[in-house]
């Protein structure tokens, strides 16, 4: 009789697979930094962007409109994380499930009508 279910069993093959990843990517990376070359000169330590010299500082100004633009599109976008398997599944769900789902909608139809009231969604 074996000691681990067939369920446990699944799993332990998907943790050594990715232990064997883990281990054959850091073999490869501290293989790479024995044998390459490394020397360091000021021209090479310098701030490159996109071909352009880098003029003052780093340091720079945004508005917070535009974190909360991208705050409220990865809000939306988890939304069809979320829609995606209650599509497949609806079948079993039955009207339970579609009211639930349609109560979820109009939550995060709220706060788009917020936001769109806010001016948050106005890029510029």
């Amino acid at each position: 009789m074996s000691v681990y279910s067939d369920f446990l069993r699944e799993y332990l093959v998907v943790a050594l697979f990715g232990l064997l990843a883990f281990a054959t990517v850091g073999a490869f990376v501290g293989l790479a930094s024995l044998i390459r070359p490394d020397r360091p000169t000021p021209a090479k330590l310098e701030n490159y962007e996109s071909g352009v010299d880098p003029v003052g500082d780093g340091w720079s100004q945004s508005q917070i409109r535009y974190y909360i633009f991208a705050l409220l599109f990865v809000m939306f976008d988890v939304e069809a994380v979320f829609i995606f398997p209650w599509a497949v599944g609806l079948d079993q769900f039955g009207w339970f499930g579609l009211i639930e789902m349609v109560i979820f909608i109009f939550i995060l139809a709220l706060g788009l009508a917020y936001a769109w009231r806010k001016d948050v969604l106005r890029w510029v």
